[in-house]
């Protein structure tokens, strides 16, 4: 730690700037209730915006209006600007709202401020413990000679002979209360520090998935020399000195018996009258440490999400030209992501959907009909064909339906076919297709898709005409006159 590096670190570090900042009480302050003491790892904006309003109204009522004067927005807006480092702002799946995340130089500051506080009892006697027993797991846990390590393990196993012998003649040596405060202070610092320590581990592999991102974006070589760069990079990840470790806790931490005898442990600590009033943050120390285990895992589950989307042949073939573009913008959002002073700012047309209100519609107004004066009608000096207005073929339903019930009689069905047997086709085609679309209420139509049957009539120039139609019955739907039919109708 020489001139040029503490010079250096305090143009860099933002736990550094965190400390030297002009609020930098009202921030330690902030942070430290919602994300140390309350231990939140993930708040909405909207939610983070009311607790520093709160926060904020009650300082100026206190300490005199305009001593804070920027709303809560804007506060968070300084604090998670580009290039602050003080607050993380993510949007989570599902969700269109920012929420916001404390950076590990927070944790780094705030720890840093609480080891500036005096403490009334100062414990060495646990932490010397510590010192030997990773000593010896280090000598122990790096030797090869089968002998030197029966040589430990039967030293260990007199020790604890020699301890059951004691209990067993009832010499039972217990902690005193200097020595429980002690090992509890060790307990509640090393654990508060492990929690502090997941946001750094995410923190860096946030880095190596940046750096991996922008390796992807800019590659212009082949596709297989891609993909073992991609692995290559993604097992350095899992085989890193913090992803072995961080596995092992994880692993560890999983075991339903371990987190058993865990929360066990603490229970009978907390219950102990030596230690005083315990550490309430310690009672959800096991739920904190999962959560941030979790929120690490998804951090390298999300680049191996990305890492399969980018190797879907499917998608790349489809999408090659827009690709293509954002890997330009890509590049150049990289080359530029470095250089001081240049704001990378992106301009997008019609940012705001348009929006029209149902009110906003016009109510229905009803067409209105022309009137038609038949009256002084004169003929044309024109000449014109009209032929086609003799031609127009007009077919009677009320001819028709009456013909339909004339075949039933007293019948309950009767088949199209049968119908026509007895009153046949005078206009053709057109009669023809009237039959399927009769209303009345003495039948019903009754369609069969699944058959169908052939009807002839003699067209025009005397030529037999034959149409295949669905199979077509008339069912009487209520009692009536049977209409007569034959000779009897015309009296």
């Amino acid at each position: 730690m020489d001139y040029d590096r503490l010079v250096a670190l305090r143009k860099q570090s933002a736990a550094w700037r965190l400390l030297k900042a002009d609020n930098a009480a009202l921030m330690l302050s902030f942070f430290n209730k919602v994300f140390v003491e309350q231990g939140a790892r993930s708040i909405a904006r909207a939610e983070l915006v009311e607790r520093l309003d709160d926060e904020l109204f009650a300082l100026n009522d206190r300490l005199g209006q305009g001593t804070f004067p920027k709303s809560a927005k804007a506060y968070l807006d300084d604090w998670s600007g580009q290039g602050i480092g003080w607050l993380r702002t993510y949007y989570p799946p599902d969700s269109d709202e920012p929420h916001y995340d404390a950076t590990a130089a927070v944790e780094k500051a705030i720890a840093w401020v609480r080891s500036l506080e005096e403490r009334s009892f100062v414990g060495t006697e646990s932490r010397l413990n510590t010192i030997f027993d990773l000593l010896r797991q280090m000598t122990f846990g790096t030797e090869t000679d089968p002998e030197a390590r029966l040589a430990e393990l039967t030293r260990r196993r007199h020790e604890i002979d020699q301890e059951i012998a004691r209990v067993e003649a009832g010499e039972v040596v217990v902690l005193e209360s200097a020595a429980l405060r002690d090992r509890y202070q060790q307990v509640t610092s090393t654990a508060h520090g492990l929690l502090a320590d997941f946001r750094e581990v995410e923190a860096n592999f946030r880095d190596l998935d940046r750096e991996l991102r922008s390796k992807i974006a800019a590659w212009d070589g082949a596709k297989g020399e891609l993909l073992d760069e991609v692995l290559g990079s993604r097992e350095s990840i899992a085989e890193s000195d913090q992803g072995r470790t961080f596995q092992a806790f994880y692993d560890f931490l999983l075991a339903p018996s371990r987190q058993d005898e865990l929360k066990k442990l603490l229970a009978a600590v907390e219950a102990m009258e030596a230690i005083g009033e315990p550490d309430p943050r310690m009672r959800r120390m096991v739920r904190d440490w999962l959560e941030a285990a979790e929120r690490t895992q998804m951090t390298v589950r999300q680049l191996s999400d990305q890492l399969r989307r980018f190797l879907d042949d499917q998608v790349r073939s489809e999408d090659r030209r827009v690709l293509q573009l954002v890997r330009g913008i890509e590049a150049q959002a990289l080359a530029l992501r470095d250089v001081p002073g240049v704001d990378l700012v992106a301009e997008i047309d019609a940012a705001a959907p348009a929006i029209v209100l149902p009110m906003e519609r016009p109510l229905y107004a009803p067409v209105v009909k022309a009137a038609i004066d038949s009256t002084g009608i004169h003929a044309g000096d024109e000449e014109f064909t009209a032929d086609a207005l003799f031609e127009a073929v007009y077919v009677d339903p009320a001819r028709l339906t009456a013909a339909v019930h004339r075949a039933l009689g007293s019948r309950t069905q009767v088949s199209l076919a049968e119908t026509l047997r007895e009153y046949p086709l005078e206009q053709g085609l057109a009669e023809l297709v009237a039959y399927f679309a009769l209303p009345d209420d003495g039948f019903t139509t009754v369609f069969d898709d699944h058959r169908q049957e052939e009807i002839t009539w003699i067209g025009e120039d005397d030529v037999q005409q034959i149409a295949t139609v669905p199979v077509l019955t008339f069912a009487r739907t209520s009692p009536g006159i049977a209409w007569a039919s034959g000779p009897e109708e015309d009296r």
